[in-house]
C-alpha cells in the first residue's frame, strides 16, 4: 500500500479538479466565459502528455545503452499513453475553440503544429509494427522515437511563437495568465497538471504489466 501513494494522490486531485472544474469560481472573462473552466483540463492534459513524452525518449536512450527490451518496452507505452493525451487535449481544445473562435479546428500556427506532431508519434507506432525482429524494431523505434522529441518540442513551442497564433503567449497575443489567469485559477490549475502526470504513469504502469504478461503467456 505504501507504494501506491501515488495513486491515491492523483484519485484525490483528480477528483478536486473535477468538482472545482464544475462548480468553482472563475473569472468572468468576455468571450470566455464559462468556457475558462476548460483551463483545468485542456492544458494540464498537454503539459502531462509532453512530460509522458520525455520519459518515452529517456527510456529510448536507456535502451540505446543498455539494449534491455523491457526499456524499449516501457518507452512504447509512455508513447501510447501520451497519444492519447494528446488526442484528449486535441479534443478538449477543438471544443473549447468552437466556443471562443467560433471554429473547432481553425487555421492557426499552434493547431497546424501539434497536427504534424502527432502524425509524427503515430508514425512511430506504424513504424514499429513493420518490424518482426524484436532487436531490430527496439533498436530502429528508439531512434525515431528520440529524433521524434526532439522534433516536436519546437513544432509547439517555437515554430507558433515565430507566426500570428490564436493562442495565449503566441505570435504576438499576450500570454493567457496575463490577463485571465488568478490565484483562484492556479490553486486549482497547477494540481491538475500534477494529477493528469500521475494518471498517464498509472496508466502506463498498467499498460506495462498487461503487455509483460502477454510476453509470458506467449513464451
Amino acid at each position: 500500500m505504501k507504494k501506491n501513494w501515488w495513486k491515491a494522490l492523483s484519485v484525490l486531485i483528480l477528483t478536486y479538479v473535477i468538482l472545482q472544474g464544475l462548480l468553482g469560481v472563475v473569472p468572468r472573462q468576455p468571450i470566455l466565459n464559462e468556457s475558462i473552466r476548460n483551463v483545468y483540463f485542456h492544458v494540464p492534459l498537454w503539459f502531462g502528455m509532453i512530460i509522458l513524452l520525455l520519459t518515452s525518449a529517456v527510456y529510448s536512450i536507456r535502451y540505446l545503452r543498455n539494449g534491455r527490451l523491457t526499456d524499449d518496452l516501457v518507452a512504447i507505452e509512455f508513447a501510447n499513453t501520451a497519444i492519447l493525451f494528446g488526442l484528449l487535449g486535441c479534443a478538449t481544445g477543438s471544443l473549447w475553440a468552437n466556443f471562443t473562435w467560433g471554429d473547432p479546428w481553425p487555421n492557426d500556427p499552434k493547431l497546424n503544429s501539434v497536427a504534424v506532431g502527432m502524425l509524427l508519434y503515430l508514425a512511430y507506432l506504424i513504424l514499429r509494427g513493420s518490424f518482426d525482429d524484436e532487436q531490430r524494431r527496439a533498436r530502429i523505434s528508439a531512434v525515431y522515437n528520440i529524433f521524434a522529441f526532439a522534433v516536436f518540442v519546437p513544432l509547439i513551442f517555437i515554430v507558433p511563437r515565430l507566426n500570428d497564433s490564436l493562442h495565449p503567449g503566441n505570435g504576438g497575443n499576450p500570454a493567457f495568465g496575463k490577463y485571465d489567469m488568478d490565484n483562484n485559477l492556479r490553486m486549482v490549475f497547477y494540481p491538475a497538471i500534477i494529477g493528469f502526470t500521475l494518471l498517464g504513469v498509472w496508466i502506463t504502469e498498467l499498460r506495462v504489466r498487461l503487455r509483460r504478461i502477454k510476453l509470458a503467456l506467449e513464451e
